[in-house]
């Protein structure tokens, strides 16, 4: 009698029989695979048709090999071409791979423009394009100098940030600095950015992940050392994506930015050829550690002769030419153009002026449409018919009636300097004192600084001290609408309760600017030369100025307006007083 053999080996058994056949399938589906791949290459040779796939990656292999790209950043590239390689086309990651290393090989790792660097050619250039801003072309032509003479050797690029009002040529002039070097220009506005990742890019594990703006920039530009320009530094923003201008510290810092490490490149890359340059409205929204990290150089407004000039130069054949004019169709006359200036526009750069240009081009442009030949002459009259009656009138002082309590003072804002005027009344009562014109904090501790400074030297200003007792004070800003705020207008302040209280009117055409201390100092205040030229545009003759701010007068305010000024330096209140009053 025959034995059966245990289940279990008939189990083990018939384990094995199936896992054998199962890799024999697979086996013989892998060969049928390969056989079937080789007799379509075959095929593929016999009609003459090519492995596009093969041959896309061998070129690849080739560019990747001539790229010139750093050691590290062609390890990442190799890693991923390994992949691409073994890779499906059909595959997801395949078209990630494949970005990644299409924007690796843009990149210009050793492609740079070479800088013409004949000075002459240089200020030529910068005069030709912008009138006046001596200061920075002096400062653009010093960096050159240096590139010219210095050949060996690492050359630290200045991170130069250009600050002041709209409309005085920030952004023209950067691209000025391009040409005039014979370098790319790359500009990117950074107003209202909030993405950290617009600056440093997007991890490569996201969806759609691109690099930042500043190698998005030098991609553009296929160079790596063009003049790039990051347009209102001023306006960056940050929340919950992060903070922009942390990011910046990193692009804007000399000593760092030689290995700037893009999030989706993830090599680093050498931004210390590039040479940067920024434009701010205001200096006090960007981050103290960013504005350590620039040059600033600040750009007041323009003088009635520089706008003048600018006009004359500049925006009347630009606003002919764009209005399908020739030449000798129109002409404005100096008369003309210094009353349009003078009484249709009161800013600190010439946008406004290009605009009202624009408007008086288009009105001639009608009458040639309409079918007139003689030549055009703008004139005073023309000028009027178009733009109706004057906006502004010249003696801006002159008009409003001094009397007592009532002073004129100077203040800076993001658009230019402006003139002020600050009033006080007193009136029987018991709340002391009463402030309107939405005012800020600090303007309010001017006023509260002033008024205890008058009481405390109450003896030597031969004022009552009991007026105090019986009588409230009322300081008036005018134009309430219009927030006020900074601490330039506490001099102003003083003169105007003192000129209440003892009853003297200040002296007619004069203006002052300066923050008060307690006892009595007059403290420096910013923003000088704007603050100087909106007094001369108003018609003040006399200044009152903080003595620690006689370096900057003389330094920015041109000669011209200086000339037609008396400009008083002052380090104490009472010498504010003795000359206002």
């Amino acid at each position: 009698m025959l034995l059966s053999p245990p289940r279990q080996e008939v189990r083990v058994l018939e384990l094995t029989t199936k896992v054998q056949s199962e890799v024999n399938s697979e086996l013989s589906k892998s060969q049928r695979d390969y056989y079937l791949r080789e007799q379509l290459k075959a095929i593929q040779r016999e009609l003459g048709e090519s492995d596009d796939r093969g041959e896309e990656l061998d070129e690849l292999r080739v560019k990747i090999d001539e790229s010139g790209m750093t050691a590290e950043a062609l390890k990442e590239v190799n890693r991923e071409y390994d992949r691409l390689r073994r890779m499906s086309p059909g595959a997801p990651e395949y078209t990630v791979a494949r970005t990644y290393i299409d924007w690796m090989l843009a990149l210009p790792w050793q492609k740079s423009t070479e800088d013409s660097i004949d000075l002459s050619e240089v200020r030529r250039v910068l005069d030709d394009e912008h009138y006046g801003l001596d200061k920075i072309k002096e400062r653009i032509t010093e960096f050159l100098a240096v590139r010219k003479v210095k050949k060996d050797g690492r050359l630290r690029q200045p991170i130069l940030c250009f600050a002041g009002p709209p409309g005085v040529g920030k952004t023209s002039l950067g691209r000025s600095i391009a040409t005039a070097m014979g370098r790319k220009f790359v500009r990117i506005s950074l107003g209202g950015m909030r993405d950290e990742a617009e600056i440093r890019g997007h991890r490569r594990t996201y969806i759609g992940a691109l690099p930042g703006q500043i190698v998005q920039g030098l991609r553009r530009a296929e160079s790596n050392n063009p003049v790039f320009m990051l347009d209102e530094i001023d306006k960056l923003g940050n929340d919950f994506r992060g903070d922009p201008s942390s990011a910046l510290l990193e692009v804007l810092d000399p000593e760092q930015n030689v290995a700037f490490r893009d999030h989706y490149i993830d090599t680093p890359f050498d931004l210390g050829k590039v040479f940067f340059v920024t434009t701010a409205n205001r200096l006090d929204t960007i981050p103290a550690p960013l504005r350590d990290r620039m040059e600033v150089i600040e750009l007041g407004g323009y003088t009635e002769e520089e706008k003048l000039q600018i006009a004359i130069r500049h925006l009347v054949p630009k606003q002919v030419d764009e209005h399908g004019l020739r030449k000798g169709q129109i002409g404005f006359n100096d008369d003309a153009s210094r009353f349009l200036i003078r009484h249709y526009t009161r800013e600190a750069g010439v946008r406004n002026l290009e605009r009202e240009i624009a408007s008086v081009v288009r009105r001639a442009t009608l009458q040639f449409a309409e079918g007139r030949k003689a030549k055009l002459t703008v004139t005073r009259k023309f000028v009027q018919d178009v733009l109706g009656a004057p906006r502004f009138t010249h003696d801006e002082v002159d008009e409003r009636k001094l009397i007592p309590g009532v002073a004129v003072g100077l203040v800076w804002t993001p658009v230019g300097g402006d003139i002020i005027f600050i009033e006080s009344a007193m009136m029987p009562g018991s709340k002391g004192l009463t402030l309107t014109g939405q005012l800020g904090d600090v303007m309010k501790e001017s006023v509260s600084a002033a008024l205890g400074y008058i009481r405390s030297h109450s003896g030597e200003l031969k004022i009552d001290p009991s007026i105090f007792e019986k009588n409230e004070i009322h300081v008036h800003v005018p134009a309430g609408a219009v927030p006020k705020d900074g601490p330039s207008a506490g001099v102003t302040m003083l003169t105007a309760i003192t000129s209440l209280l003892t009853g003297k009117t200040i002296k007619p055409r004069l203006a002052m600017t300066g923050e008060l201390t307690l006892t009595g100092q007059v403290l420096p205040v910013g923003g000088i030369k704007e603050k100087v030229l909106a007094a001369h545009r108003a018609s003040v003759r006399t200044l009152i100025l903080p003595e620690e701010n006689r370096k900057d007068y003389l330094e920015d305010v041109p000669e011209a307006i200086r000339s037609e000024l008396t400009t008083h330096f002052v380090e104490r209140a009472s010498q504010v007083l003795k000359l206002a009053l």
